[in-house]
């Protein structure tokens, strides 16, 4: 691993559904230890394909460096391990359980061993690239889980629709890949998701990979009627660092406000 920056420390969990140890990266704000009867909110911050659990680090230094001018409040930061290719999903053949382990193993280990908000008001989902379309694909399935998805410049499929068959790692089940597409999910999940869970979704107009699919969810959640905020960057190509650098001062500003409007209990550095 890299050296890890100040605050944030490398764990791992067993995860038995997969029967294997798993890495991930945790961020504790400033007062984390003086103040020992305070819950703090959690964000959970997904990689990009072929990363690992210390891939975006530089996420926590922003959020320090924040949290230390009094722009946010005392946040959490976790940075999963969701495998080099898996999009945060079940695979097919049940070798790769990145959402299982994430939702059932990883989210209630971080609830039982530290100080968190544990209930959806005081937990955020976000991610850049794979971590922007898994973060998303997690958010349209569990959205009673989270009050705020960022989605970061991450590609969403119809994962079910003929002209994205096949899908090699999902398998060719109908009802699995059904049960992926982050499209039927918004619809099956609809009123929650309208009513209770912030959106904000972001790329760069350089980015045509990606920006395409994000154009489409965009249009999709207006036709819905899901309130969701959303901007492109103009001459920025596939980068988070530069994405993070042209709105540092404001990058937590709308999870914070996602927090602030679910009453979660937010504490500013004294």
């Amino acid at each position: 691993l890299p050296d890890l920056p100040t605050g944030v420390t490398h764990h791992t969990y067993l995860s038995a559904a997969m029967g294997r140890e798993v890495g991930f990266c945790l961020y504790l704000p400033p007062g984390y230890q003086k103040e020992t009867a305070r819950r703090y909110p959690v964000i959970y911050h997904l990689h990009g394909a072929g990363g690992h659990e210390a891939r975006n680090l530089h996420n926590a230094e922003v959020l320090e460096a924040g949290i230390k001018e009094g722009r946010w409040p005392e946040l959490i930061l976790v940075f999963p391990n969701g495998g080099r290719a898996t999009m945060y999903q079940d695979s097919g053949d049940g070798r790769f359980l990145a959402e299982t382990t994430f939702i059932q193993e990883l989210i209630p280990h971080i609830d039982a061993n530290w100080r968190t908000q544990a209930d959806r008001s005081g937990r955020c989902i976000e991610g850049f690239s794979m971590g922007g379309r898994g973060s998303t694909h997690l958010a349209m399935r569990h959205p009673h889980l989270f009050c705020s998805l960022f989605n970061q410049a991450g590609n969403v499929y119809r994962v079910s629709a003929p002209e994205n068959l096949p899908n090699a790692y999902l398998g060719d089940d109908p009802a699995r890949l059904r049960a992926n597409d982050p499209y039927l999910n918004l619809k099956q999940n609809l009123e929650f998701i309208r009513a209770h869970l912030r959106i904000q979704i972001g790329c760069g107009t350089a980015d045509p990979e990606h920006l395409v699919t994000v154009r489409q969810f965009h249009a999709e959640l207006t036709l819905a009627g899901v309130p969701h905020d959303y901007f492109e960057m103009s001459g920025l190509g596939h980068n988070q660092r530069e994405m993070i650098a042209r709105k540092q001062n404001a990058w937590f500003d709308f999870h914070v406000a996602s927090l602030r409007q679910n009453g979660a209990d937010l504490h500013f550095l004294r």
